[in-house]
């Protein structure tokens, strides 16, 4: 059975995050998805410094966020990414933003990335050092 592989961290709400109306601007949740890809990356050894120290980088080319609920300053919801497999040459997490007050969710979202090498041209196959990371954590594409 393959392992899915996902992360759940406590958000940090500051007040400059809140807008007019009293609630986190919708911006800030790309803030937020960048922040559960940092902490995935630290939990399974894919950072941005194991994408560059093996000659890559890995931009986002697709962002989706549906929102389901406002987030309001002194809320502390969680976020949970989950890492989907594919076999194309890319990498694809999910996203889930609850309230721990209630587990109401706030929030759902994706995110793809694609790989550069240094010369920032596109990389239509897997590198080499991506399919040895999917391997490790006994990833099988879908």
């Amino acid at each position: 059975m393959e392992q899915e592989l996902k992360a759940t961290k406590e958000l940090t709400i500051r007040f400059s995050e809140v807008d007019s109306m009293q609630v986190v601007w919708h911006g800030c949740f790309v803030t937020y998805f960048e922040d559960a890809r940092e902490y995935f990356g630290e939990l399974f050894g894919l950072s941005y410094n194991f994408y560059i120290d093996n000659g890559y980088f890995a931009p986002i080319v697709e962002l989706n966020i549906q929102y389901k609920k406002a987030i309001r300053y002194g809320m502390k919801p969680q976020i949970t990414i989950t890492y989907h497999p594919t076999v194309a040459a890319k990498i694809v997490f999910d996203y889930e933003i609850v309230d721990t007050a209630d587990g109401s969710l706030i929030a759902t979202g994706r995110s793809v990335q694609v790989f550069m090498n240094k010369d920032y041209e596109l990389v239509w196959t897997n590198p080499d050092f991506y399919l040895k990371w999917k391997e490790q954590h006994g990833i099988q594409d879908s």
